[in-house]
């Protein structure tokens, strides 16, 4: 059984808390912003009309929007490896290691959920228009078979990445009101008060 007993103090300083890099904040913020974005993008372009002349674009965006997550979350892990989050303070032993196993099943969810959709892509002979930047034309010949099972993961990992990022919002959202210990301080930046 879970020990919550450990509670914070009912004022902490802001100061106390020990938070991430300014780097790490940012992409992270950077990341909610794409996922939030990149959700949307699929629901609208699924939702067309096959004949539509907009399920293209809403498709390419979301590609797009897709691929820039991988950069990002890849970026992300890189400066983890060298710069490891801060300690929890006031946060029992147990829950840290819940809150560190939803952060990495997100990063590997954020990271197959592009990689996925990029074999789709490639395995139906489609190129991608980056932001209508430049093209990424498909690095493998066509193949139903790859194409379906890529299909299958994408659309499996759309669950993954609802579940996961629910439950970071809502353990971010009892951290700030049930807890109040200040934990979602270490993903924002220094006030001055």
């Amino acid at each position: 059984m879970l020990d919550l007993s450990t509670r914070a103090p009912v004022k902490i300083a802001r100061v106390e808390q020990p938070r991430y890099t300014a780097i790490a904040q940012a992409l992270h913020w950077l990341t909610a912003a794409l996922v939030l974005a990149v959700l949307p993008l699929a629901w609208i372009a699924v939702s067309l009309p096959r004949d539509s002349a907009s399920k293209g674009f809403f498709f390419q965006m979301h590609k797009s929007v897709g691929l820039t997550i991988l950069v990002i979350v890849a970026v992300r892990i890189l400066w983890r490896a060298w710069h490891p989050a801060p300690p929890e303070v006031y946060v029992p032993r147990a829950l840290t290691i819940l809150g560190r196993i939803n952060h990495w099943l997100l990063y590997l969810v954020f990271l197959l959920m592009p990689l996925s959709g990029l074999l789709l892509s490639a395995a139906f002979g489609s190129t991608i228009q980056y932001f209508y930047l430049f093209p990424i034309p498909p690095f493998i010949e066509k193949n139903k078979d790859l194409a379906d099972l890529a299909d299958q993961v994408h659309l499996a990992g759309q669950y993954a990445v609802y579940t996961l990022v629910v439950l970071h919002v809502l353990a971010t959202a009892w951290h700030l009101v049930v807890r109040r210990d200040g934990l979602l301080d270490r993903m924002l930046p220094r006030q001055d008060v």
